[in-house]
């Protein structure tokens, strides 16, 4: 799509887009409704907090909608109410974003210039993680890997759970399978004890030859690249990731070592044939989820580079 095109298209109504940007909102709202109202009490949550620590997100960030590029948002009438004209000329002071005189839109040239870079590499990563088969045979052991040991080396666990199993049935499941991990950012997380039990030896510079669309965390992590797209990214795609990488969290913490039983889940527990059946089942489920949002990632990249 060129400038030219870009350009050209007719505005989106106001009407139409304050609307999706009130749903929006409200769809962000029940999403972060737990994490926002644990910060004012002080408490914590194993299996959620996990989305807006490791994955730093404020929830007004994630209320915020964006069109994509190419769309231009209206404005709203003469005799529109003044709140109404007030939310157009908030946008218009939104980072990467410019005024046109029929509304405003996301400000390509501008945003390229400063996140050139990372969208290329994310367009990469993407696509060379969708163009390979998926893999199930990991079973959640970087859970696992990631707390081998730690009791006979007198070392506290990543999370305050206590271990299903204990420390010793905990390594009895890691030393009696095969670790088979290829994500890079739970990799990084094992213990000294189990990094050299791993099939792989992931780094950062290997990612985009290793990333496969079976693991659960790089499903996750479409989520992450969603956020470092920001405006680029349409407000329902991001969304659909965060939902998304919360529902495969969940599995990756029922499938750990920990006791997930305080927040009221079953184990999955993979070191039976029944529980690693379930494992498989829900990963590949995730896997088939991911294929689109990944499809929609890509074409918001592919977009984004055409309208330059």
């Amino acid at each position: 799509m060129s400038t030219a095109a870009v350009l050209a298209a007719p505005p989106l109504p106001y009407v139409r887009w304050a609307e999706q940007a009130r749903a929006h909102a409200a769809r962000a709202d029940a999403f972060t409704a737990g994490w926002r109202e644990r910060r004012t009490t002080g408490a914590t949550h194993a299996i959620e907090d996990f989305l807006f620590t490791y994955y730093p997100t404020r929830p007004a960030q994630l209320r915020r909608w964006h069109p994509g590029p190419g769309v231009v948002l209206g404005t709203p009438p003469d005799d529109a109410r003044p709140d109404l004209r007030v939310a157009l000329e908030e946008r218009r002071t939104w980072r990467w974003y410019r005024a046109l005189p029929d509304g405003v839109t996301l400000d390509v040239a501008a945003f390229l210039a400063e996140r050139g870079d990372t969208i290329r590499y994310v367009v990469d990563l993407l696509a060379a993680t969708a163009s390979r088969p998926a893999r199930f045979g990991c079973l959640g052991l970087h859970e696992w890997a990631m707390v081998y040991r730690d009791h006979a080396a007198g070392r506290e666990s990543r999370h305050p759970l206590p271990l299903r199993l204990g420390g010793d049935g905990t390594d009895a499941v890691v030393e009696g399978h095969r670790i088979r991990c290829t994500h890079f950012d739970a990799y990084r997380f094992f213990t000294p004890e189990a990094s050299g039990l791993n099939t792989e030896h992931p780094t950062r510079e290997t990612q985009p030859a290793l990333e496969q669309p079976g693991c659960l965390h790089a499903n996750m992590d479409l989520y992450k690249w969603a956020l470092k797209l920001g405006p680029a990214v349409p407000g329902d795609l991001l969304l659909d990731t965060f939902e998304l990488a919360r529902d495969v969290r969940i599995l990756d913490m029922q499938a750990s070592p920990y006791d997930v039983s305080s927040y009221g889940l079953a184990p999955v527990a993979i070191e039976t044939p029944d529980g690693r059946a379930e494992y498989v089942r829900r990963q590949q489920d995730f896997a088939e989820r991911s294929v689109g949002l990944r499809a929609r990632l890509l074409d918001a990249c592919t977009t984004l580079l055409a309208a330059a």
